[in-house]
């Protein structure tokens, strides 16, 4: 059971980084952003790319999220100044970044055979492969946790904040909307792209398809997470726990569901009925609760 476990939760706390990315988009600034399908195969190309090319782990993560944050940058450019609706801009960059990631990578996918990985230099401390992997996926969420809570508490994130809440009281307020959407998707985007990066190092290659229902995967996260902590507080740090929770969660239903012998074909069908029910389910239950009290008061007229 460990063995399964241990690499499970693992993954699902790798996952977690890109989670973060779309919780930003999706919750804080009220966008659904569709980039991140192509951010983070080009986080992953980018990394691998570097690592190839002995430029070393610190560089890979770095130029990553680098490349993510410029895809980000291009998809706000293209809401704010252009006035492209923020669905139909994220598709546009998506498939921009396509063509992108052919060109970093020279190739459909590039191999990590016998380079050094942030896996591998884990390995070296005297960490099995699975402990190496749940090291990694705990400090890098935990590191990227603690810094968001502290961004979103300055007054630019509390901008961004407010530019999703209300963006016509935050224009009022004097809070530059446009940049604060441009700010959010970049780093957004960033933190897919430091995901992607994360992945091709554990999977030990980097493909140009791995974007495929990421944004899927991200909103279970989300909505899985905010459905565990929605009682607890409505603390942003409690919200943000949430999202990494929601992750692993996901990826240990996943785990079980294959487990059990599910059609691995239908797993994609799966995500998306988990998320389509974790955010119509509470539409319902508010129309039944109202039919329910408009019924209750005719009854007691």
């Amino acid at each position: 059971m460990a063995d399964i476990l241990i690499p499970t939760v693992a993954q699902g706390l790798m996952w977690a980084l890109m989670a973060l990315g779309v919780y930003i988009t999706f919750r804080v600034l009220d966008i659904a952003d569709l980039s991140v399908e192509g951010s983070f195969p080009l986080g992953a190309a980018v990394a691998a790319t570097a690592l190839v090319s002995g430029y070393g782990v610190t560089a890979a993560f770095l130029l990553a999220a680098i490349a993510g944050a410029l895809a980000g940058i291009v998809t706000g450019i293209l809401t704010t100044k252009l006035k492209i609706p923020p669905l139909l801009a994220g598709i546009l960059t998506m498939i921009g970044l396509y063509s992108v990631n052919l060109h970093v990578m020279g190739k459909a996918n590039v191999a990590l055979l016998r380079v050094d990985t942030v896996f591998s230099y884990a390995a070296g401390m005297g960490l099995t492969s699975d402990m190496a992997m749940m090291a990694v996926g705990l400090v890098g969420v935990m590191l990227v946790g603690v810094i968001l809570y502290w961004f979103f508490g300055t007054e630019l994130g509390c901008g961004i904040r407010a530019t999703g809440c209300n963006p016509v009281m935050s224009r009022a307020q004097g809070i530059n909307t446009d940049l604060s959407k441009v700010i959010g998707l970049s780093l957004s985007n960033g933190l897919v792209a430091l995901s992607g990066a994360l992945l091709c190092q554990y999977q030990g290659y980097a493909d140009i398809n791995m974007g495929r229902g990421a944004v899927v995967i991200g909103l279970a996260a989300v909505v899985i997470g905010e459905a565990v902590v929605k009682h607890i507080s409505p603390n942003f740090a409690v919200r943000l726990t949430g999202v990494l929770v929601g992750a692993v969660i996901y990826y240990l239903v996943y785990q079980v569901i294959i487990f059990v012998g599910f059609d691995t074909d239908l797993l994609k069908m799966f995500s998306a009925l988990v998320v389509a029910a974790f955010l119509g389910v509470p539409y319902v239950k508010k129309q039944l609760a109202r039919k329910h009290h408009v019924k209750g008061g005719i009854r007691h007229a």
